[in-house]
């Protein structure tokens, strides 16, 4: 049989996109339904099996024996072997007390990625925020598992980022768009000569860049061109975030924020406001990304700014996790004397 030629009738290659994306959306909707079935009887199992043990009538040899009572009596039916039930009962302990959105969104993801969650995170507010995150990014197992050795959830909860107004006004939301820090130990953890080395890393490795800063960044360019009268102005990486709905305009500073950095980055996103942006669009974000910065010199030169912007810092070199940890447990230990010295006065 003859193959059809979908180069020379483009006319029909588009009817037949129609029909391919509707065969890839049904598949898409029928594994999220076979995937919430799944984790709603995981549930249900992980309840028997926490009710049977704390009455004290069932321990690890019924449990054994349940595993293969169910291998004998189940076609084709894997997945129960005596280890994964005890991980549905302490996935059913870990959850029974969360609210229903939060179950809801334990139904969205796989059990792959629930088990490491629930495996890996220390407490509640850490499972909670990789759960979010997968939904909201859709991350693979192998992603996830990269986030959580980064220490993501240490990372976010430590450095706040630092905002303008007009920003903070605009996207109410853009505290957990953003980060104060961004590492890129993934380009060698070494010192480039130069902004330009930089960036050519950087896009070497964008995959990497994009996970570190979120999957709702859609890579348009680097050394982006504006025109503005007779000159041409090149902004260093340009991105569209999707939940945003906006450009979003990064700059790399080699050494240590300066304010005139600030009034830079502002000229070009008035540039892509005017000649770039389209309608239905949001207005444009910028990030200057710089090695180092003194924090009230920031707020000094944001203070008035009335661009939508933010300064970060980045590392190339991966702090340790133990290193976050301790960071987290003292920023703990500081809001709870805080909250008690506050019910002293």
């Amino acid at each position: 049989m003859k193959k059809f030629d979908l180069n020379t009738t483009d006319s029909l290659k588009e009817q037949f996109n129609e029909i391919v994306t509707c065969i890839r959306e049904t598949r898409s909707r029928v594994f999220r339904i076979a995937n919430s079935a799944l984790i709603d009887l995981y549930w249900q199992i992980g309840e028997i099996l926490a009710y049977r043990v704390a009455n004290s009538q069932w321990g690890d040899g019924v449990i054994r024996q349940l595993a293969e009572y169910i291998a004998e009596n189940t076609d084709e039916c894997k997945g129960f072997s005596d280890k994964n039930l005890w991980r549905m009962k302490q996935f059913y302990e870990t959850y029974s007390t969360a609210d229903e959105k939060l179950s809801s969104l334990l139904r969205q993801i796989n059990w792959t990625n629930n088990l490491m969650i629930m495996s890996r995170c220390k407490s509640d507010e850490e499972r909670t925020f990789y759960i979010r995150l997968v939904v909201n990014e859709r991350l693979s197992t192998r992603e996830l598992e990269k986030l959580i050795n980064r220490g993501l959830f240490e990372r976010t909860m430590i450095d706040k980022p630092k905002l303008s107004a007009v920003l903070r006004e605009i996207v109410p939301s853009s505290e957990r768009s953003f980060r104060d820090r961004y590492i890129m130990d993934f380009i060698g953890g070494k010192t480039y000569p130069d902004e330009y080395s930089m960036k050519q890393a950087i896009i070497a490795k964008m995959k990497d860049f994009i996970l570190e800063v979120g999957k709702d960044f859609l890579y348009m360019g680097q050394e982006y061109r504006v025109q503005v009268g007779m000159e041409d102005f090149r902004i260093d990486l340009l991105f569209f975030h999707r939940e945003l709905r906006c450009l979003v305009a990064f700059e790399i500073k080699m050494g240590r924020f300066r304010p005139a950095d600030l009034g830079q980055l502002e000229f070009y996103l008035e540039a892509l406001d005017r000649d770039v942006r389209k309608q239905h669009e949001n207005p444009s974000i910028g990030i200057l990304l710089c090695k180092d910065k003194d924090d009230e010199v920031v707020e000094y030169a944001m203070s008035r700014s009335l661009s939508p912007t933010l300064v970060s810092e980045y590392r190339l070199n991966l702090p340790s996790k133990k290193a976050l940890q301790e960071k987290i447990k003292e920023l703990f230990t500081e809001t709870s004397v805080d909250d008690d010295n506050n019910l002293l006065k």
